[in-house]
């Protein structure tokens, strides 16, 4: 759990690849959606730079466009051969303009930064993971991971919402997990089409269904924050204690070291003492009006 107060750091405690970006080549870029307003980076270091420790499960890096700006952006893969893959939302100045780059573009990149998911926490328990949105991007590294090291793991259990089937990501995937006989694999979208034949409603209405047993469970929630109160709720509901609830805050990032103050809630800096926390920490935030 994060401390109750906590201070900022001088620059010299600091890694130089946590201040000054490295370039990084786009290998390839993958539209996510037909409208490309969702889309995959795999990174490769150049040549002679130093990639610094691999992310973990949870963690973000901070992409800098030369000349534009920088975002947080977290890590939704790692390839074998230590590829980095970003999902990207444009959305603003700063990734509508990382929108229009092509494979072999060079962007900078540094980190990575945050906490992890708590997967080995998770280790012999059944394993719940909801997300909403592109909140499905964070939580892709821990499904990843919970496959390769599926005897590891109880039931699994994963919930995903999506504003309509055309807004979905990563559908080859979740086609993949959907055909798994060891993944319980729930999707929900707000609006159907004439196509749709799943369900139709609030990601929570999923969790209400997943079976798992509620004494030895560990779950983990990204996406909008409403969502994420609403599903921690539901998780309660079902016998969840508190302390097994993880959510990510990971929309509220700027800086990455706690120097802005952009995204701090309470006492607590969301780029240095998260983005992942135990649901108490942040739950006091949740009842705050338009968080």
């Amino acid at each position: 759990m994060a401390p109750e107060t906590l201070q900022p750091r001088a620059d010299s405690d600091l890694p130089e690849q946590a201040m000054a970006p490295q370039p990084w080549r786009i290998h390839s870029v993958r539209p996510d959606v037909a409208s490309n307003e969702v889309f995959s980076w795999t990174l490769y270091p150049e040549p002679g730079v130093d990639p610094g420790p691999l992310p973990t499960p949870g963690q973000f890096n901070m992409l800098y466009l030369f000349g534009v700006g920088e975002v947080p952006i977290s890590v939704s893969a790692i390839t074998d051969d230590g590829g980095i893959v970003h999902t990207i939302r444009a959305v603003g100045s700063v990734t509508r303009a990382m929108q229009d780059l092509e494979a072999g573009a060079v962007v900078g990149l540094r980190g990575p930064f945050g906490t992890a998911w708590p997967l080995e926490q998770a280790r012999g328990r059944d394993l719940v993971l909801v997300a909403g949105g592109i909140g499905l991007a964070p939580l892709r590294p821990v499904i990843h991971a919970a496959l390769q090291r599926r005897s590891e793991f109880g039931h699994m259990v994963v919930c995903y919402g999506a504003r309509s089937p055309g807004d979905m990501i990563f559908r080859d995937e979740l086609d993949d997990w959907a055909a798994r006989d060891d993944v319980d694999l729930r999707i929900t979208v707000d609006r159907g089409t004439a196509a749709w034949r799943g369900d139709v409603g609030v990601v929570t209405q999923l969790v209400d269904r997943g079976g798992f047993d509620r004494r030895n469970t560990l779950a983990m929630t990204c996406g909008p924050e409403v969502m994420m109160r609403f599903t921690a709720s539901t998780l309660e509901r079902r016998g969840l204690k508190p302390e097994d609830i993880f959510v990510s805050m990971e929309r509220n990032m700027r800086c990455a070291v706690g120097f802005c103050g952009h995204c701090q809630i309470g006492s607590h800096f969301v780029c240095r003492d998260g983005p992942v926390f135990p649901y108490p920490v942040m739950e006091p935030a949740f009842r705050i009006r338009e968080l």
